[in-house]
Order: C-alpha cells, then sequence, then structure tokens
C-alpha cells in the first residue's frame, strides 16, 4: 500500500510540474471489477502541454523512484495520454474529452479526491 502511496505521489508531482490541472485520484481498490487500484486523472490546455504533462510523469517516476510505465499511448493527438503503471492508470486530458469521456462520473462508486490546482 505505501509503494503505491509512493508512486501517486511521485506521479503528481509529475504533473504538477507542467501545470497540470484539476488533478483527481480515483481510488478503485474496493471494486472487484476494476482494472486497475487507482486512476489519477488530470488535465493540461493544449495537445503540446497533455504530453509535457505525460513525460513529466514518466521522467519523474523514472528519476525519483526507478519506476517506468509498462505501456503508454495517445501522443499521436495528445487529446488523452493514458500511461500504465500496472495497478495505477495515469490519464492526462485536454478538457473536451475529459469531459467527453467523464471517468470520475464512470467510477463515482470509487473514492474520488481532487486536489487544488497549483499555480
Amino acid at each position: 500500500m505505501e509503494e503505491n502511496q509512493n508512486l501517486i505521489q511521485t506521479i503528481i508531482e509529475g504533473i504538477q510540474e507542467k501545470k497540470g490541472k484539476q488533478i483527481v485520484t480515483v481510488d478503485l481498490t474496493n471494486i472487484d471489477s476494476a482494472s486497475a487500484q487507482y486512476f489519477i486523472i488530470c488535465q493540461g490546455g493544449s495537445p503540446a502541454q497533455v504530453a509535457a504533462i505525460a513525460d513529466s510523469v514518466r521522467e519523474t517516476t523514472l528519476e525519483k523512484i526507478g519506476v517506468k510505465p509498462f505501456n503508454y499511448d495517445g501522443y499521436k493527438n495528445s487529446q488523452w495520454i493514458v500511461i500504465d503503471y500496472g495497478h495505477i492508470y495515469v490519464h492526462v486530458f485536454q478538457p473536451e474529452p475529459r469531459r467527453f469521456y467523464n471517468l470520475e462520473g464512470l467510477w463515482n462508486d470509487a473514492k474520488l479526491s481532487a486536489l487544488p490546482d497549483v499555480e
């Protein structure tokens, strides 16, 4: 459990490093049908910022705690990039796709925790 929290905190640092907004952690540990234990959802204002946030997450987790993702996808158009850390998925959206897919609403029976934006 502490390992998860350390990875989650490091992912959040990577998001905040590139001014990612509206960060929400979704605790799925009590949902049997969930494909992961946690989602971390955030957004950037442009394709370039979405890609920069995703890069920062990958670089920060590798540099600080030596963890590489299993996979990632979405860089082609950078509307929605997902980074797969096995039991933790990071979703970096632009605002419109985030509203459209509404992952927070889809998993509203999970424990949602919103973090204040860092300026």
